[in-house]
């Protein structure tokens, strides 16, 4: 229905005669007019809307035709359907599930950032939810599914470390606890070879301060990665090139103890032979002695 529009001051002419007070009164009638019509035509507007839309799907239905979306692959589908579920159904048992798989399908459609909007939400509404430490996972993945190369930033990589690190620490008999712990490797392997890479430029730079200072992280902070070896090698090479064998020596006695059989170590060894500072064969190949006995003779 149009606006109605208050007719102009000029079409209203009191009668004569008329008291001051009934043509104040006849006034305020006419610009209420007005007012009242639009009133009675949003009313008569929201009636229409409702009757138009009809009853509400039941909460099952809705569910479940966005399960059916989610495993058709369709996702915007099935977001707008958990969506209209929390929507429709705020306060029903289904509204915590449809929030937890709508979180699921924003994660499967590659919409990370939604994903992680919605686990957190969901995590705080429902921290006794039975399924409160998928949701944890799941939001962890997040990120873990963003990490690049290690020619990048690797915020995201911290980020999805301290996730997972959560993971195994809330919930460690979970089974997602166990494969947290596969993806948490994952990711010190990648930062370890974010150190490596800027080290070797800093070493190709022969700014051999600098580049010590990324391997040793390496070795200190993570060695248990598969870069810990090469780091270890890196600091023997450098220290040989700086005239400091005694500190090459025992860069090389750590590589030994920790990887006897690497071709890192095999690679030191030959590099403290070539500047006589070690001879014969290599200390991991002794066949007697320990490795402390070992280690001493070689040193001093």
């Amino acid at each position: 229905m149009p606006p109605v529009t208050p007719p102009p001051r000029a079409a209203f002419r009191p009668a004569a005669g008329v008291t001051p007070w009934a043509r104040r009164a006849v006034a305020a009638l006419l610009l209420a007019l007005p007012l009242l019509a639009l009133a009675g035509c949003a009313a008569k507007s929201d009636d229409d809307d409702a009757s138009s839309k009809g009853p509400k799907e039941p909460v099952e239905q809705i569910y479940n035709e966005g399960l059916d979306a989610l495993n058709a692959r369709k996702f915007d589908i099935a977001n707008k359907k958990f969506n209209q579920l929390q929507s429709n159904y705020p306060f029903s048992p289904w509204a915590a599930s449809a929030q937890l798989m709508l979180g699921y399908s924003q994660y499967l459609a590659h919409k990370y950032t939604d994903s992680e909007a919605t686990l957190d939400r969901f995590i705080q509404l429902h921290p006794t939810s039975k399924d409160i430490a998928y949701a944890y996972y799941l939001r962890a993945l997040n990120f873990y599914e963003q990490i690049t190369d290690i020619q990048r930033d690797q915020k995201v990589t911290e980020q999805a470390l301290a996730d997972l690190k959560e993971v195994v620490n809330r919930f460690p008999d979970s089974a997602y606890a166990r494969d947290a712990r596969l993806k948490i490797d994952l990711c010190l392997d990648h930062l370890a070879g974010k150190e490596m890479a800027i080290g070797r430029w800093y070493q190709n730079q022969k700014l051999y301060a600098a580049a010590i200072n990324r391997y040793q992280r390496v070795v200190q902070d993570y060695q248990k990665t598969n870069m810990a070896p090469e780091a270890l090698y890196r600091l023997t090479e450098i220290y040989m090139l700086i005239g400091l064998p005694d500190q090459a020596k025992k860069s090389a006695a750590v590589l030994e103890h920790n990887y006897p059989d690497s071709e890192w170590y095999r690679d030191s060894w030959n590099l403290l032979v070539a500047d006589h500072q070690v001879s014969g064969k290599m200390v991991g190949q002794a066949d007697n002695g320990g490795f402390f006995q070992r280690t001493f003779g070689w040193i001093f």
